[in-house]
C-alpha cells in the first residue's frame, strides 16, 4: 500500500446525502477530498495541538536556539564592515557573508538561484520536507516560540479549548490579552529584524532614532511587517504552510518511493483497535490486530491537524511530533518503537534502505555543474566594474595639433572594502587618454562617473569608426578591458 494511500482502517463516509446528489459530492470520509482544518461547510477548524515531548522535540529545541541566534543576529554581524546578509532592493546592494554584490553581478545571482532551486529538488527528493519541520523560520517561530508562549499562558490543548468555550471573565481577558500583547511585541521585533535584512542595521537605526516624519516610508514598512507577522502567528498559523507556501504542493512531483518521509508503518500497525487491559501481545496478533491501538496521540499532537496514518499528505511539515507521541505509547505498551518513523515507501513495503536513484544522480550532476560554474564566476569576479561609452549624440572634435578627439563617460563600481585609484591606458593603438579633473579615486563600495577624452592622430584611424580598447588599471594592476568605438572623419 503506498504511503499516500488511505489505510485499510479508513472506512468510506456514511453520508446522509440525498441519493441523487451524493454522486456529485465529495466523499467526506476520504481525507483527500478536504483539508484537515476545515469542516463540511468550509468553516475553519481551529487546531489545538497537544504539547509534544520526546527525543526529536528535544533535538528541535536545541536546533531552535541555533536558528534563532542566526535569524536575529544576522543583520548585526558584520564582516569587514558589511552585514553578514543583506538584501537591499532599494539601493540594489546585496551583502552575502560580508561581500557586496551589485546589479552588474546578475549572472552570479542567476546561477546562484538555479543552484538553490536544484539543491531544494535534491534535498526534497531524498529527505522530503525535512527543511519545513526543522529549520523553516515559519515552523521554528510558530511551534518553538509562539506556541510555547501560548502553552505557558493558557495551558495545554484541553485547557485552551476550555478557555475559549468559557464565558468572558477577568481571567479570560487577562490570559488572552497578555498572550496577544506578547505576540504583538514579538511580531514588532521580527518585523524590524526583517527590515534590517533588507535595508541594513545602520539605516534601520536611523529610522528608529530620527524623527518619525523623516522616515515615513521606513516606518510604514516597519508597521506593515509587524502586522503581517502578527496575523500569521496569532491567527493564520498552519494555514501559511497549507495555502501560501508552494513547497508542500510541488513536493509531490519530487518525491518517489525512495524518499525519506515521516511515515506510518501500516504493515505493522493494521488492523487498528483499542488494547484491552493486560491483553497479551501475541493474543492481539492472533486476533488479527496490529500494533496501533488507535489512541489518536499522533493526531492530537499534529500542528496541522492531519492523521499521519492516512499516508503522506501535503499538510505534513515533517515536524516529528507524531513520532515522539507514538514512541511514548509504544514504550508504555512495551513494544518496539518506530510504528511512525522516518522511512520510505520501499523501506516499509520491501524493507529497502535509502539508495541513490538515477534521478538523484542526474540532480547531483546538475548541482555539481552549477556549483563549479558559480565558483568560477566568483573567483574571476573583478574588484572594479567599468562601463566606457561615448557621450550620446556627441561628434568628434579636431584639436589644434590635428588630433581627433572623442568624449566618453566612464562609470566605475568599486566592489571592495577600500578605496581604489584608477588609471586608463589605450591598447592596440597610439593616442592620449585623459580623465577630466584630478586623479580618479573611487571610494569603497561606491560608484563614480567621470568624463574621459581620447585623442588619436588621424593617420591611426580607419574611415568612420575605429575599434578602441581601454585597459582599466586598479592600484597599478591591470583589470578589466573595455571595448568601444572611436568616431573620426571619413576618408
Amino acid at each position: 500500500m503506498p504511503l499516500n494511500s488511505p489505510s485499510p482502517h479508513i472506512r468510506p463516509s456514511q453520508s446522509a446525502d440525498k441519493p441523487g446528489i451524493a454522486a456529485n459530492k465529495a466523499a467526506w470520509g476520504d481525507f483527500r477530498n478536504h483539508i484537515a482544518t476545515a469542516d463540511r461547510d468550509g468553516s475553519r477548524k481551529w487546531v489545538y495541538p497537544t504539547k509534544p515531548r520526546g527525543r526529536y522535540y528535544r533535538a528541535r529545541q536545541w536546533l531552535t536556539w541555533v536558528m534563532l541566534l542566526v535569524m536575529f543576529g544576522g543583520p548585526f554581524v558584520k564582516i569587514q564592515g558589511n552585514p553578514l546578509l543583506m538584501i537591499n532592493i532599494v539601493e540594489r546592494r546585496f551583502s552575502v557573508l560580508g561581500v557586496i554584490f551589485w546589479p552588474q553581478d546578475n549572472l552570479i545571482f542567476a546561477l546562484g538561484f538555479l543552484l538553490f532551486l536544484t539543491g531544494i529538488a535534491i534535498f526534497t527528493a531524498a529527505f522530503g520536507r525535512l527543511w519545513c519541520g526543522w529549520t523553516c523560520p515559519q515552523t521554528v517561530l510558530m511551534e518553538m516560540v509562539f506556541r510555547r508562549i501560548e502553552y505557558a499562558i493558557e495551558g495545554d490543548a484541553s485547557a485552551q479549548k476550555a478557555l475559549n468555550r468559557a464565558p468572558l471573565s477577568g481571567t479570560k481577558i487577562l490570559k488572552k490579552g497578555s498572550k496577544h500583547l506578547i505576540f504583538a511585541i514579538l511580531s514588532f521585533v521580527i518585523g524590524n529584524v526583517l527590515l534590517a535584512y533588507i535595508i541594513g542595521w545602520d539605516s534601520l537605526k536611523l529610522i528608529i532614532t530620527d524623527g518619525p516624519l523623516q522616515h515615513t516610508t521606513g516606518l510604514g514598512f516597519m508597521f506593515l511587517f509587524s502586522l503581517v507577522f502578527y496575523g500569521i502567528f496569532a491567527r493564520f498559523r498552519e494555514q501559511a504552510c497549507t495555502f501560501i507556501c508552494p513547497y508542500g504542493r510541488f513536493q509531490s512531483t519530487l518525491l518517489d518511493e525512495n524518499s525519506i518521509v515521516v511515515a506510518y508503518d501500516h504493515k505493522r500497525g493494521e488492523h487498528r483497535g483499542r488494547a484491552r487491559r493486560h491483553e497479551p501481545w501475541d493474543q492481539r496478533r492472533t486476533h488479527g490486530m496490529g500494533d496501533c491501538i488507535d489512541c489518536f496521540r499522533c493526531v492530537t499532537v499534529c500542528p496541522t491537524g492531519i492523521d499521519i496514518r492516512n499516508g503522506t499528505q501535503m499538510e505534513c511539515v515533517a515536524c516529528t511530533a507524531c513520532i515522539d507521541a507514538c514512541d511514548e505509547v509504544m514504550d508504555k505498551m512495551k513494544h518496539p518503537r518506530g510504528l511512525i518513523r522516518y522511512a520510505s515507501l520501499n523501506g516499509i513495503e520491501k524493507g529497502e534502505k535509502l539508495r541513490v536513484t538515477p534521478r538523484l544522480m542526474v540532480y547531483c550532476g546538475l548541482l555539481v555543474t552549477l556549483g563549479l560554474g558559480l565558483t568560477v564566476l566568483l573567483m574571476t569576479r573583478s574588484d572594479m566594474d567599468a562601463s566606457f561609452l561615448r557621450n550620446p549624440g556627441s561628434l568628434f572634435q579636431q584639436a589644434a595639433e590635428g588630433r581627433i578627439s572623442n568624449i566618453y563617460q566612464l562609470k566605475l563600481t568599486n566592489k571592495t572594502h577600500s578605496s581604489k585609484r584608477v588609471e586608463l591606458k589605450l591598447e592596440g593603438i597610439e593616442g592620449v587618454i585623459s580623465i577630466l579633473g584630478e586623479d580618479l579615486l573611487v571610494p569603497a563600495e561606491q560608484q563614480a562617473e567621470v568624463p574621459v577624452i581620447v585623442e588619436i592622430a588621424p593617420g591611426k584611424l580607419q574611415s568612420g569608426s575605429t575599434p578602441l580598447q581601454v585597459a582599466i588599471y586598479v592600484d597599478g594592476k591591470r583589470g578589466q578591458l573595455v571595448k568601444t568605438g572611436f568616431i573620426g572623419p571619413r576618408k
